[in-house]
């Protein structure tokens, strides 16, 4: 048994290490979100992570291997058959996906999108793979004159749903997201259902921070489950209550950004209470990575990287801080969909042993088993647990 009694995960979304095995199979040979990045912008400063000991898990121009990290490094692979969101912190949480959730490189079967226009009592634009704020600027000005939503899908398990807030109210929206959501099952069980609100007019539409996703709701129990019924505060930040279906969760700040997620994390972490502070940062791969723009998810990093210090700060003695990622988004890639990779992995407090090589894991569930360990609950799911590796029992 550890004298551990909380420990804060916290998912910077998307920032992968590459070297995935199977990259290829994905079509994402070469990826390397890290890395890639760091290239394409001459470098970037993460003194902080850098002292963690990301340099010592992949080169990353500008974050150099150290001699003393201060905690455990290495890095996930992931096992299950998908790189979306909800693949990535299922399995990060003990459920690895037996088989991948649907994807639609066509478009959704006619019939489908039928059934969904007579539910929502209306027609529908687009049904095709596309970047959400590129199809926003294609179909936007014939929503607004059609009033029609638009649906449209990417690489990942998506049905995604778009519309200008003055055409159709977000809370329309939701409702039409709720309805899919409950279509969308069997052989049609996507991942996620996404809300993505809009504005603007023709030619200058831009997305809203009112996006909500309407995940399925895992098939097993996830550590958060156990967890909680085993009496222990389960606290969410950002969308990890939507992508665990509301699930496992005592409490929840659905925070939109990265910064407020950061600010989330400080005030849950001067509270005494034991379990686990679970937040995901979005901004990585939201703003950045499906964007194509290394230069904004660097400085995403790099922001990440100054306040760090303020989370370590905020550490009790009985804390564990654990640091990854959930999948990967090169933004220097021509594809603007998630990327395979592997995930670092960084992990520090006053019990960590320092210097602890962690090596590559053969799956993301290993959190969830060496989370269990540390907190002393009994876990019969996936993973393998490392806890010993890195902190003294």
């Amino acid at each position: 048994m550890s004298d551990i009694r909380r420990v804060i995960l916290i998912i910077i979304d998307s920032v992968g290490c590459g070297n995935a095995p199977d990259a290829g199979a994905f079509g994402d040979q070469g990826s390397n979100t890290l890395a890639n990045t760091a290239r394409a912008v001459g470098g970037l400063r993460l003194p902080n992570l850098g002292q963690l000991g990301l340099g010592n898990i992949t080169s990353v121009e500008g974050v150099p291997p150290v001699d003393e990290p201060l905690g455990g490094y290495g890095r996930l692979t992931e096992i299950s058959g998908g790189k979306d969101t909800t693949t990535g912190h299922w399995e990060l949480m003990g459920v690895p996906l037996d088989k991948p959730f649907p994807t639609y490189p066509d478009g959704f079967p006619d019939d489908l999108i039928a059934e969904f226009e007579r539910r929502i009592g209306s027609g529908t634009l687009g049904n095709y793979p596309a970047s959400g704020t590129v199809i926003i600027q294609e179909l936007g000005a014939e929503h607004m004159l059609s009033g029609k939503p638009i649906v449209y899908t990417s690489a990942d398990s998506v049905f995604q749903i778009a519309a200008h807030e003055e055409v159709i109210p977000v809370d329309e929206l939701y409702r039409c997201c709720r309805i899919a959501r409950e279509l969308l099952t069997g052989e049609h069980a996507v991942g996620r259902v996404i809300a993505r609100p809009f504005v603007g007019e023709p030619g200058d539409f831009t997305r809203t921070e009112r996006r909500k996703d309407f995940s399925l709701s895992p098939t097993k129990d996830t550590l958060l489950d156990v967890l909680k019924a085993d009496g222990k505060e389960v606290i969410g930040v950002g969308k990890i209550e939507d992508i665990f279906a509301h699930r496992g969760l005592t409490q929840s700040n659905h925070t939109l950004n990265n910064m407020a997620g950061v600010d989330a994390i400080l005030e849950f972490a001067t509270a005494d209470a034991d379990g686990l502070i679970f937040a995901n940062l979005v901004d990585f791969d939201m703003l950045y990575g499906h964007r194509n723009n290394p230069r904004g998810y660097a400085d995403a990093l790099e922001e990440f990287d100054v306040r760090l210090p303020e989370i370590q700060a905020a550490l009790r003695n009985s804390d564990v801080l654990m640091i990854t990622a959930d999948h990967g988004n090169d933004p220097t890639t021509p594809s603007t969909d998630h990327s395979r990779e592997r995930v670092p992995l960084l992990i520090f407090g006053s019990q960590v042993r320092r210097r602890t090589n962690l090596g590559t894991r053969d799956s993301f569930a290993d959190v969830a088993a060496s989370i269990a360990d540390l907190l002393d609950v009994d876990w019969d799911g996936a993973g393998e647990s490392f806890a010993q590796a890195f902190i003294a029992y």
